[in-house]
């Protein structure tokens, strides 16, 4: 029983939730930008390098076939016919720089919004430290006393002065 305990308590906390949104949200963003890759960018990275026949000199009219942009058919395979699809690879590096430099945007967000917030609640700190000292406190209750008393108001106790 107490693994499943355990196993609630991990659950709860509010990082496993947090995890759970980022990859929800991670993997319709990637669905985004592998539509993005796919419908537009490849098809362009193939317009771009298409091979027609009339760059063979007209020697071969079925250059289209055998040569599609970056895509080059392997010899030898006529039944399944299989290419080597330098297009596609270079779609999915794309791809991958994409996700990666928007992982990195919001890494860097965070990460300067942490410093900022970070930088606040020190100086709030700094601040109520600087109010606790300049205030005296009796040395056994710790309640703020007026300046020159010497005995508190709450304990009674006898306040030294140096």
């Amino acid at each position: 029983m107490k693994i499943v305990d355990e196993f609630k308590e991990f659950i709860a906390r509010g990082n496993v939730m947090d995890m759970a949104v980022g990859i929800i949200v991670g993997g319709a963003f990637t669905a985004i930008v592998n539509s993005l890759v796919t419908s537009v960018i490849t098809p362009g990275i193939h317009f771009l390098t298409a091979v027609t026949s009339s760059a063979t000199g007209g020697a071969a009219d079925e250059a289209n076939n055998i040569i599609t942009g970056l895509k080059w058919m392997v010899p030898g395979t006529d039944a399944a016919p299989e290419y080597i699809d330098l297009g596609a690879f270079i779609g999915a590096v794309i791809n991958f720089l994409i996700i990666a430099f928007v992982v990195f945007c919001m890494v860097k967000g965070l990460n300067t919004m942490r410093e900022k917030m970070d930088a606040i609640a020190k100086k709030d700190a700094e601040e109520e430290a600087a109010e606790e000292a300049a205030a005296p406190h009796c040395p056994f209750c710790l309640e703020e006393v007026k300046e020159g008393a010497t005995r508190c108001p709450h304990c009674g106790a006898e306040i030294k002065t140096a």
